[in-house]
């Protein structure tokens, strides 16, 4: 048995509706890489002050993801040049939800995140006009978008029980394009706490410290794309990719 699911049953539970007041769309992000295999140690330590998002009857939720990008690879190159104001495109399906969202995520000038999203049917190989009318209304980019590569995980949501906090918890991470590639971390847990901008005080960041687990920059698009595509320029990226590969004890695993 995973010996994961003992200590995701001792969690209480929350729902969607519930969560609603805590989406925090726009927010201070700040991302950790863990060894999957210690989840159910830390888990243990953060249960009194946290609670685990149940949907339908189910604790953990399959997220598949189609990326865009321009034919250039704006968003990527704008990841790795470090300009401060980016964004990425992406539609996400929440398997077993019937939700499916075309969202925006921009990077602000103070380091912070907006996302911004509509309804959509489902995965789509590619934007409609009015979809891409959405986009272009944030982005302010003009260039088409076109559909780089897939991802899926496997998340568990954490809500704090009294402070406006959000934990994400990533797993089992693969990446697939259109040409057959595809490339995967496994073993490793991508955490993610969402805070609103007045944030501090949180325990699990408190628990980070103890460790120590310093915060790491990671983005799933540029990670993905990086390991299905390695000629690509990915200098900035080899650090994460390093890391990444030491904190779940194994490299990262790319199949053509």
């Amino acid at each position: 048995m995973d010996p994961l699911l003992p200590v995701i049953a001792r969690f209480a539970p929350i729902s969607l509706e519930e969560m609603e007041g805590v989406a925090l769309q726009s927010r201070m992000d700040t991302k950790y890489l863990l060894p999957a295999a210690q989840l159910p140690h830390l888990l243990a330590r953060l249960c009194p002050e946290y609670r685990l998002l149940e949907a339908d009857g189910a604790r953990g939720t399959h997220y598949h993801t189609q990326y865009f990008d321009t034919a250039g690879l704006r968003c990527y190159f704008d990841h790795h040049n470090g300009r401060p104001l980016r964004f990425k495109v992406r539609m996400r399906e929440y398997a077993g939800s019937g939700m499916c969202f075309l969202e925006v995520k921009q990077r602000t000038g103070r380091g912070g995140t907006v996302k911004r999203r509509m309804a959509i049917p489902a995965l789509l190989p590619g934007l409609s006009p009015h979809q891409a009318a959405f986009v272009a209304g944030i982005t302010h980019c003009a260039e088409p978008l076109l559909p780089v590569f897939r991802n899926e995980f496997l998340r568990y949501t954490l809500v704090h029980r009294t402070r406006a906090e959000r934990l994400t918890l990533d797993l089992q991470l693969c990446f697939r394009d259109g040409d057959g590639r595809q490339a995967a971390l496994p073993g490793l847990c991508v955490a993610e706490l969402k805070e609103g901008r007045a944030g501090h005080g949180s325990p699990f960041s408190a628990l980070m410290r103890s460790l120590p687990s310093p915060p790491s920059g990671f983005s799933k698009y540029c990670t993905g794309l990086a390991l299905l595509r390695p000629s690509l320029k990915h200098n900035l990226f080899k650090p994460v990719l390093l890391h990444a590969g030491r904190t779940a004890n194994q490299p990262p695993f790319l199949r053509s």
